[in-house]
């Protein structure tokens, strides 16, 4: 038999696993993930597109309130309430931005679940997707939904 033929039928060494703290890690922010989805859907949407956040006791914008415009984060509450509760087109006219945030917090949630529960290393496959380019192009996305809700206002 070859040198060659011997290696496939070789064992393999079991592949890496997660360690405990990223475990751990993981752990949190699926927690931390499905609190926040938890939240939204227990939320009732505000019919305006925006300030559903006083049911959390919070004050009315004081930007909205001082400027007669919509703040950076306007809606974000109010769309997240929506896409928690499966309501796609509002969350999106409610805020853009707060759909895709909604959608991310759901995603690194079952990621995080997955990588506690299991130890898979899909943390160290995703990480390198939060280059500078990728943050930058969020940003923009963010700046333009902003524009989108002083449109809408």
């Amino acid at each position: 038999m070859s040198e060659q033929s011997e290696s496939i039928f070789s064992p393999r060494s079991s592949p890496r696993r997660a360690t405990t703290s990223e475990r751990a890690a993981a752990a949190l922010l699926a927690l931390g993930c499905l609190t926040l989805l938890s939240i939204a859907a227990w939320l009732s949407p505000n019919a305006e597109g925006h300030g559903t956040h006083t049911q959390l006791g919070m004050s009315e914008c004081a930007w909205a309130e001082h400027f007669d415009a919509p703040c950076a984060t306007c809606g974000m509450t109010t769309s997240f309430s929506h896409a928690a509760e499966g309501q796609w087109q509002a969350s999106i006219m409610a805020q853009p931005f707060g759909t895709a945030l909604a959608v991310l917090a759901s995603v690194l949630f079952w990621g995080g679940l997955h990588v506690s529960m299991t130890g898979s290393r899909l943390g160290s496959a995703v990480a390198p997707a939060l280059s500078s380019r990728a943050l930058f192009f969020g940003g923009a996305l963010f700046l333009i939904a902003w524009g989108y809700k002083w449109v809408t206002w």
